[in-house]
């Protein structure tokens, strides 16, 4: 293993997190010289981030954990553009109105992760409609446009592969990378800031704004992305038959996070480890070296330890109690979805399962309830029913309770309150 002299790259090389680096030697020597800054962009596109996003957001708070300053960048103007890396066909437009909404949303799982504030090494939130919103078209093309040529840029990934797919790349996107060459200018310029961070597929992006800052200013900066994190398997990261895995617990609850990662594949788990937990290393092969059975173990430390970051120690011990009385007790746990009813309501027959279910957040509608009861994978206390429209009756109740389950590792419960 090579030696670095600076803790950050020593952490980011050492846990798995290094893909790729425009100059690995001269950036370790930076960070080992004295504080530096950095940042990843983040555009707002959704209410939450998903767990697809957290290993970039490991990063930042790697970047802090080694006494350095972590920028996040909001792209409250480049969510107006849309990035299209890694897609196929162009991002809806969205309204400034949901783009604030957005940004608020996304910035909740940096408040857990990171300290934010005004100290030297406190995370800096920045939006980079700040800038880029005052540009005039004209303007903008003159300063910057002059340093981009067609050629280089049809080479870049965003762009190459969309045209081998015979998809449409608008003129809106193609500009993209121009504006996030351009962040990286500015944040320079406004900060110091000296390094850029991202996902593999943000390479082209990255080396843009590195050339940009190099031809405009003289200034010399640093580029360094991630590999695409998949599972053992080959599937992408986050991408479940249940839908993402958002980091914000009011689109998913701290118990179906726990129990994301406890449901980790096996080879999976060292890895996860070492990208998403602050566990010792050393720790971390102990847990990976354990085989059979044992290994569950370092799947339930692997949910506790990731669930403790995002939510809290206090959410993760809930989560764990909750998984052992659902899965060992009879599937009544305290943290599992529950949907309050009055025994009147029972009485006169108000509920139906459909409804309970997706209400409980079980099925995400009353054709997904159909599709699921057809493949049996739908049980009220612990028994399999095929009609989604069977009506939740008081004969139902165990002791207050109706149990309810989607396949073997969903459950939810009815609760009489009065």
């Amino acid at each position: 293993m090579t030696e670095h002299k600076s803790e950050f790259i020593s952490a980011l090389v050492d846990r798995g997190y290094l893909y790729q680096a425009t100059d690995l030697e001269g950036l370790d020597a930076a960070a080992h010289q004295g504080p530096i800054t950095g940042y990843i962009g983040f555009d707002c596109t959704a209410t939450s981030l998903h767990v697809g996003s957290l290993v970039q957001i490991m990063m930042l708070r790697r970047l802090q954990q080694a006494g350095h300053k972590p920028v996040i960048l909001l792209g409250g103007a480049t969510t107006k553009v849309g990035d299209p890396s890694g897609k196929d066909t162009s991002r809806p437009l969205l309204t400034p109105e949901v783009i604030a909404e957005n940004k608020a949303g996304i910035l909740k799982p940096f408040e857990k992760l990171l300290t934010i504030g005004d100290g030297p090494t406190d995370a800096l939130v920045v939006d980079n409609d700040d800038w880029l919103g005052s540009y005039g078209y004209l303007d903008f093309l003159r300063e910057y446009g002059r340093h981009f040529t067609i050629n280089r840029m049809m080479t870049f990934d965003s762009v190459k592969l969309r045209l081998e797919r015979e998809q449409p790349l608008t003129f809106l996107e193609f500009n993209y990378m121009l504006l996030q060459a351009v962040d990286f200018l500015e944040l320079n310029r406004r900060h110091k800031l000296t390094l850029q961070m991202g996902g593999a597929d943000q390479w082209g992006n990255i080396i843009n704004g590195v050339e940009l800052c190099r031809r405009v200013d003289g200034t010399q900066v640093h580029g360094f992305t991630t590999p695409l994190i998949t599972t053992a398997s080959g599937a992408k990261m986050g991408k479940t038959a249940d839908g993402a895995i958002w980091l914000n617990e009011d689109r998913l609850s701290a118990y179906d996070y726990w129990q994301f990662w406890r449901n980790s594949e096996d080879g999976d788990v060292g890895r996860f480890l070492r990208l998403f937990t602050d566990l010792p290393l050393d720790e971390i092969a102990r847990l990976e070296a354990l085989e059979g059975a044992e290994i569950n173990a370092a799947k339930t430390v692997l949910a506790n330890e990731a669930t403790a970051l995002l939510h809290g120690r206090e959410a993760a011990e809930r989560a764990e109690q909750t998984a052992k009385e659902t899965f060992a007790g009879g599937g009544a746990g305290s943290e599992l979805p529950t949907l309050e009813v009055t025994q009147a309501q029972l009485s006169a027959g108000e509920i139906m399962l459909g409804d309970a279910l997706v209400s409980t957040g079980l099925a995400g509608s009353k054709g997904e309830v159909k599709r699921k009861a057809k493949e049996n994978a739908v049980k009220v206390n612990g028994e399999a029913v095929s009609d989604p429209n069977l009506i939740l009756n008081p004969d139902l109740l165990e002791d207050g309770l109706i149990r309810l389950s989607v396949g073997k590792k969903h459950h939810a419960l009815v609760k009489v309150t009065g």
